[in-house]
């Protein structure tokens, strides 16, 4: 058990923890960090910053050890945290005045957007000055970020976009909370939020982006043309976009590293909800852009492609992850899915993957093809886990091929219901414990699979998914882990999504916010 845990809040935004290192007799591997008895982290040492939390707001943290053989430690005491208010001015700003304010902002100011048109005048007509946000060469610092916000509660500031520029733009940027805010890109062919140069430590967050679905190269959010690492993209709509979100590029360059994209919700896309690119060998990396194994967590968040939008030209995955790069700084790096909700493809497979995958706890309908397919895109496949996914697929349903030599590919856990429920090829790859059945008979072991959104009820009838208890051997270095879809405590004798059975006590799937 560690011992010895200390929370100490740096800032308004940052919690630092430290802790005695454990031991025990197979050896301590690494470490699971608890803020308010939900897992957020695995750091592999005895130290944590917690960038993640609010301003003003009251934290209680437990540490548990990890040793070789999967093993977890008791929790650790708990330490609390209180964060302060946020530090600096606070300068509110109307669309008249918001771009002087805005060139003028230094660490820890906050910039309130009063609510309003910002791109347009009182009779409609564009303003003579370039729309949106431009936050160029602006850096806060990890204990006094910069933010851009809304009121808290009503309107929200409205930036109207323009055919001649992408609307929310960084450039060599970091340090920066972009909170609050609508995006009507009004089908011009701008983005809504996109990046050049170095840009990190970004957080986007309450956005509402519209009217960046003119075409698919149209985006929602994109980091095309940055090095970008540490980006925080949470509880944000993309309603109609080209793309939802595209990060890294399509030549493997312009890495995106180290990201947390949860809760969100995107629909209506013409192409992906989210694509995060495959990466080619990094040339000449920003000099603190992380080079250690870092992992991009994707949670809690709904995709769905049943649109009107939707064609041929558009067959593009809900969610494609590419690998990592083949060799040097990043190589290591890999992806842990969890807890999302796919919802409905008529072109393509709800999920498309390669490099270092831990795909888990998710749910996934399919009403018109497959859910899963796992396989070489642009780079290798290598280790892949695929564990406790509940599956409704007219298609395939998990399908894993291309394992590069030396890698293994396990998929286990699972209830899948579909035409071909797990199709698994390669020299190490391998599939148990999972429950399989067709399209026709998912309504044996589910409440109401076929169902409409509102009455669409994926939970496990009693008994009926119950078998004897998952080996969770290497499973228990990945984030919430241990965790189902409603966040409740794993037993590991339900197959599937979720660990309990009978009613389900949690929330419905549907195109909205995860709670």
């Amino acid at each position: 058990m560690p011992n010895g845990l200390q929370a100490s809040a740096a800032s308004a935004s940052l919690v630092l923890l430290a802790w005695q290192a454990a031991t025990d007799n197979v050896g301590v591997t690494g470490y699971r960090v608890f803020r308010d008895g939900v897992q957020i982290a695995t750091p592999a040492t005895n130290t944590y910053s917690d960038a993640t939390v609010a301003a003003s707001s009251n934290y209680s943290y437990t540490v548990a050890a990890v040793d070789a053989a999967g093993n977890a430690s008791p929790p650790s005491s708990a330490a609390p945290a209180a964060t302060p208010a946020p530090a600096g001015n606070v300068i509110t700003a109307t669309p008249t005045n918001y771009r002087t304010l805005l060139a003028g902002l230094k660490p820890g100011d906050t910039l309130l957007l009063a609510p309003g048109n910002y791109g347009t005048d009182a009779n409609g007509n564009d303003t003579a000055d370039p729309p949106g946000l431009p936050i160029f060469n602006m850096h806060g610092t990890a204990a006094q970020p910069i933010t851009i916000k809304g009121p808290d509660g009503g309107p929200k500031p409205l930036l109207i976009g323009r055919s001649t520029h992408n609307t929310i733009r960084f450039s060599n940027a970091s340090y920066i909370v972009i909170k609050g805010i609508e995006v009507d890109g009004r089908d011009l062919g701008g983005s809504g939020v996109s990046a050049s140069g170095a840009v990190h430590h970004v957080t986007l967050e309450d956005l509402t982006i519209r009217g960046v679905g003119g075409d698919q190269s149209n985006v929602g959010i994109s980091s095309t043309g940055a090095y970008a690492w540490n980006w925080t993209i949470r509880r944000n709509l993309i309603d109609g976009a080209g793309t939802g979100m595209y990060l890294g590029n399509s030549d493997g360059t312009s890495p995106f590293v180290a990201g947390l994209i949860e809760g969100n919700v995107v629909k209506n896309t013409i192409g992906y909800n989210v694509q995060v690119k495959h990466q080619v060998v990094w040339n000449s990396p920003p000099a603190d852009m992380p080079t250690g194994a870092t992992t991009t967590i994707i949670r809690n968040n709904v995709f769905s492609k049943l649109s009107s939008f939707v064609s041929a030209a558009g067959a593009r995955p809900n969610l494609l992850v590419g690998d990592q790069p083949p060799s040097g700084p990043g190589a290591s790096n890999g992806f842990e899915i969890y807890g999302n909700f796919f919802w409905q493809n008529p072109t393509e497979a709800l999920f498309q993957g390669e490099g270092n995958i831990a795909l888990y706890n998710n749910l996934m309908v399919n009403e018109s093809g497959s859910a899963v397919n796992v396989q070489r895109h642009n780079g290798a496949v290598r280790t892949v886990r695929i564990f406790s996914n509940t599956i409704v697929a007219a298609g395939g349903g998990i399908s894993v091929s291309g394992g590069q030599t030396g890698s293994t590919q396990r998929v286990s856990g699972n209830a899948v219901f579909a035409a071909t429920p797990i199709s698994i090829s390669g020299a190490d790859a391998t599939e148990a414990d999972n429950v399989t059945a067709t399209v026709a008979n998912a309504s044996t072991y589910l409440v109401n699979p076929a169902g409409a959104l509102g009455a669409l009820d994926l939970f496990p009838k009693t008994g009926q998914l119950v078998r004897p208890t998952l080996s969770t051997a290497g499973l228990s270095g990945y984030t919430a882990y241990d965790r189902d879809f409603n966040g409740r405590a794993r037993t590991w004798t339900v197959r599937g999504a979720y660990t309990e059975e009978g009613t389900n006590p949690g929330w419905r799937p549907a195109l909205d916010f995860k709670p």
